[in-house]
């Protein structure tokens, strides 16, 4: 059975599918503010674990219904995310570059259950944003460096997902997340960062930029279609009536559109059918054209959605 998160089982519709455009760098990205990039990433996950860990005990993993088995392999998953980031912050520092430092975070994690979750979506998005990273790699022993992260963080991932009782590899491809798509998921957990930081990984120094958010949401308007999945933009997205608007669902290699429904009853919102060849952890972005996205097409998102089709 099919089941998306914070909805309920919903209608598929089929979209035609179009191949994810190759993403365009930042101006003067180099490998250096690549890794720098991970770097950024790979503390956001260390901290995640380390806080995490610190604050739900092995007993509590186990009354939530983990298995005792479970507590030692995210204490490994943890210190696999120590071992990066003091791998990447060696090996900049041996090419002449100044590493980022830990910025401060915030997770809205409230319980063991909601912790794991989160767990999954990290993770997930680790893997995307590795390899939506390594087509602009130059040097080979910096994408193999980055490669032979990527494969664990997939395992990290397969693993979390079976234990919430998901596929562990839903699909079989995984999906690409550019710079900026992965910057917009990252940039609501962090509080603050090191003035430091500026010089080497900022959102200025990357050419970086969070684009709007785009919310899922739990219910949706009253005239909605029937079995559509919903998503609000916030105000700051001027969305003009009588103007078509698309949701791009992203998963695996395809970008898939589908023409969004505009809610009348509450402006900013935007309705479709889930395409019925997305599965696990997809991404959404509302874009006001149907081609594939770019980042100079992007209104609003990516949001994650989680499409469950679990037999196991």
């Amino acid at each position: 059975m099919k089941t998306f998160v914070a909805t309920t089982l919903l209608a598929l519709a089929s979209a035609a599918p179009s191949k994810r455009q190759a993403a365009t760098p930042p101006a003067g990205i180099n490998d250096g503010t690549i890794l720098n990039y991970a770097l950024t990433l790979e503390h956001l996950e260390n901290t995640f674990y380390r806080q995490g860990l610190a604050r739900f005990s092995a007993a509590d993993f186990t009354a939530a219904g983990f298995p005792a088995s479970f507590h030692r392999n995210l204490r490994e998953i943890a210190s696999d995310e120590r071992s990066h980031v003091a791998f990447l912050t060696a090996g900049l520092q041996q090419a002449g570059a100044l590493p980022v430092a830990e910025c401060s975070y915030k997770f809205p994690y409230t319980d063991v259950r909601s912790f794991v979750t989160l767990s999954s979506v990290l993770e997930g998005v680790g893997v995307s944003a590795y390899l939506g990273a390594a087509q602009f790699i130059a040097d080979p022993n910096y994408l193999t460096a980055a490669g032979s992260i990527l494969t664990v963080e997939s395992r990290h991932s397969a693993f979390i997902r079976g234990s919430l009782g998901q596929s562990p590899f839903p699909t079989p491809f995984d999906t690409p997340l550019d710079f900026n798509e992965v910057y917009t998921l990252a940039a609501p957990f962090i509080t603050s960062c090191p003035p430091a930081n500026a010089t080497v990984a900022s959102s200025t120094a990357l050419g970086l930029k969070a684009f709007p958010s785009l919310t899922v949401l739990a219910s949706n308007p009253a005239d909605a279609p029937a079995g559509s999945l919903c998503f609000a933009a916030p105000t700051s997205v001027a969305l003009a009536p009588n103007t078509p608007y698309y949701l791009h669902f992203l998963n695996m290699l395809m970008d898939l559109p589908v023409k969004a429904y505009m809610s009348a009853a509450v402006p900013g919102v935007a309705c479709a059918n889930v395409p019925s060849v997305v599965k696990g952890q997809a991404y959404v972005i509302l874009s006001a054209t149907q081609n594939p996205v770019t980042d100079n097409t992007v209104l609003a998102g990516p949001a994650i959605i989680e499409v469950n089709d679990c037999r196991c």
